[in-house]
């Protein structure tokens, strides 16, 4: 937690969006490592080009490499965050709010703020992403006002792409999020954010669950039309293709954003995860296209 003797800032003081304080400079066992996620993040969030591992050699590394990555995974995530007294876990909507419309103003995003408990909320959907569960029952308020439509193809049934315009939105929102101010309202946000996820009676930290999530995402598969699904329960559908079936929960939702969404919110969650500091060699590969 902060200091006592911190005085707590207006929210309107807050500045999410400038540029990291920069640390020292990092013991030479971790410099190596440090201005590689240093260059990721540049590209990642600059020009849109991402590291791709699938290729690397699979030539050991040298020790001294070693040593750099395994520090880096024991680096907390999160930029430095702006030292303010936050308050009870229970009174941080009004906070949130403020620090979340400096890092996007798309209206998903504004409709998300008017909810409650916005803190547990965020940490709930990390945790059912990273567990497997779909976190649907915590975003109620973005569930798209249309139904979901199919489309008979012969004796297929499919996915018609009218019902991934639903989601165009969601897309949208994730595409309009500033990673590296999400990097700092995160750490800034990181004591009340830690105390939700302990309250779920997780037994691993806050940072290791967040990434399991974004990794989950990440890999799913980005599908070309059509998608070829059957009825099920009387009302649902199931992708007839085993593989896809197989996915966890949140997986399948994400896939049911149709391609071009999954390719926007897939490379939003990139950059985020290269600014928050995730090694971009723990990052599943960019899909072919």
């Amino acid at each position: 937690m902060l200091e006592p003797h911190l005085r707590t800032p207006d929210a309107s003081d807050v500045d999410l969006l400038r540029a990291p304080v920069v640390p020292d400079e990092p013991p030479p066992t971790r410099a190596a490592v440090w201005w590689i996620v240093a260059a990721a993040l540049t590209v990642a969030t600059v020009v849109g080009i991402y590291i791709v591992t699938s290729r690397r050699t699979a030539q050991a590394p040298a020790p001294a490499a070693r040593t750099a990555a395994n520090t880096a995974s024991d680096r907390p995530l999160g930029y430095n965050g702006d030292r303010i007294d936050l308050p009870p876990l229970d009174q941080t909507d009004p906070l949130v709010r403020n620090l979340v419309k400096q890092i996007s103003s798309h209206p998903t995003v504004a409709a998300w703020l008017t909810t409650d408990r916005l803190i547990r909320n965020f940490v709930a959907v990390v945790a059912n992403v990273a567990e497997g569960p779909s976190p649907a029952v915590h975003l109620r308020v973005l569930r798209p006002a249309a139904g979901f439509k199919v489309s008979e193809r012969g004796a297929q049934t499919t996915i018609d792409p009218r019902s991934y315009e639903r989601y165009d939105a969601f897309a949208a929102a994730a595409a309009s999020i500033d990673p590296a101010g999400a990097a700092r309202l995160y750490a800034t946000l990181k004591p009340s954010l830690e105390e939700a996820h302990r309250d779920l009676g997780s037994n691993i930290s806050l940072d290791r669950t967040l990434e399991q999530a974004i990794v989950t995402l990440l890999k799913t598969p980005v599908v070309p039309d059509p998608i070829i699904v059957r009825p099920e329960g009387g009302t649902g559908y199931a992708f007839t293709d085993p593989a896809l079936e197989a996915l966890t929960p949140a997986q399948k939702q994400l896939l049911r954003t149709g391609s071009a969404n999954v390719r926007k919110i897939q490379a939003s969650l990139r950059a985020i995860a290269l600014a928050l500091g995730i090694p971009a060699e723990r990052l599943p590969a960019t899909p072919v296209k």
